[in-house]
């Protein structure tokens, strides 16, 4: 009896081993699709495509302010044109003052 009692308890044992050791283990079994549900058609659309480009991309440099534009302006123009015209007055003038100068006039 007493082997039959021993025998007993290690096998009890080794269930409760079994029974920790799968403690979080889930086993599910599903078998088919239930009753009176359709199934649902799912879409995937179509694969991705992977090309290198055609070109190398041209990307305009960003504008950048240096001043407010103030159009094309006449007075500016005849402005820019009265400096010119008295710098060159100025050094003919200059010019003409050295060769008196060293012609001794």
């Amino acid at each position: 009896m007493n082997k039959k009692l021993i025998g007993g308890f290690i096998g009890l044992m080794v269930l409760g081993v079994s029974t920790a050791a799968s403690a979080h283990v889930d086993l599910a079994v599903g078998i088919g699709v239930p009753v009176g549900v359709a199934p649902v058609p799912v879409y995937t659309g179509p694969a991705p495509v992977y090309a290198a480009p055609a070109a190398p991309a041209y990307v305009e440099p960003a504008p950048y302010a240096v001043g407010y534009w103030r159009g094309d302006d006449w007075r500016e123009r005849e402005w820019r044109g009265h400096e010119w015209r008295e710098r060159q007055w100025r050094e003919h003038e200059w010019r003409e003052h050295e060769w008196r100068e060293r012609r001794g006039w």
